[in-house]
This record gives structure tokens, C-alpha cells and sequence, in this order.
């Protein structure tokens, strides 16, 4: 219980508040009109017949890369608009793991966060614990070992 009010003292102000939601919300206006432009992207993508087979490749490799791309930004739209409920709720600098004060400096520079810096780094920690031993023993990919890139969609921030 002690916790908890502890962490309702340090809410963040309305000043605070807004300086996120500001951030959030044209970060999520960006990623709006980059899918409109990925949507475009692929709906005019020719298919010319006749071309020699490293070209095809070549156009089929740069399609996947943009779609692997449209699929994160899909993903940092779910954690923004988790962020924007999170405001709402005064809950945006509680970390998710240890439900101490997340710091306005981090929020401010990755507003979608869910972790305070101990809790993610001990993850990293951890993540690059469980890389060294995958490599050690000879198998698997960051994905396999539960790896959370932030680019790549992972499931955290």
C-alpha cells in the first residue's frame, strides 16, 4: 500500500501529461501516413513480365522489407494508443514490473515505455544472458530465445 501512494505523489503534472500526449499523437499521425503510403506502395507495384530473374528478386526482397516494416509500425500503433489509455488513467510512469516511477526524462524520450530503466535493463540483461548460451550451445535466433527488439515488434517497448 505504501508503494502505491508513494507513486500517486510523484504523478506526472498536466504540463508533463501533455508534452507526451503531444509526442504520442504525432508519432501516431506519422505511422498513419506511412501505412497510407505502404498501402499505395503496394497497390501500384508493377509486375513486369519478361525481366530477368535477379531483378524480380531484387523488387520481391525490397516488397518484403516494406511489408516486415508496415507490420512494426502496425505493432508501435498498438503500443501508442496503450500509452494514450495509459494517460488517461495517470498510470503512464508506473513500470509494469516493479510498479515503481517510471522518469518523465524516459518517457519523454520513448513515451510508449512500460518499464523503468532498472527493470529494462536487467531484461536486456537477461536477453543477452539467454543470446550467449543459445550461441554457446549452437541454436537459435533472437527470436527464438524470446528476443524484444524494439524495431522488430517485440513485446516490450
Amino acid at each position: 500500500m505504501l508503494k502505491r501512494i508513494y507513486i500517486l505523489c510523484d504523478m506526472l503534472n498536466e504540463s508533463q501529461k501533455g508534452q507526451l500526449r503531444t509526442a504520442l499523437e504525432t508519432e501516431r499521425a506519422r505511422l498513419i501516413e506511412n501505412a497510407k503510403d505502404g498501402l499505395q506502395f503496394s497497390m501500384n507495384r508493377e509486375r513486369n513480365i519478361g525481366r530477368d530473374s535477379i531483378d524480380e528478386s531484387m523488387e520481391e526482397e525490397i516488397f518484403s522489407t516494406e511489408l516486415r516494416l508496415r507490420d512494426r509500425e502496425k505493432f508501435l500503433l498498438g503500443k501508442i494508443d496503450e500509452a494514450l489509455r495509459r494517460i488517461e488513467e495517470n498510470t503512464i510512469n508506473e513500470c509494469e514490473d516493479c510498479a515503481e516511477e517510471i522518469g518523465f526524462k524516459r518517457l519523454l524520450a520513448r513515451p510508449v515505455t512500460t518499464y523503468c530503466i532498472d527493470c529494462k535493463e536487467e531484461r536486456e540483461r537477461e536477453e543477452q544472458s539467454q543470446a550467449q548460451q543459445a550461441g554457446r550451445s549452437g541454436g537459435g535466433s533472437r527470436e527464438d530465445i524470446g528476443g524484444s527488439d524494439e524495431l522488430s515488434g517485440g513485446n516490450e517497448e
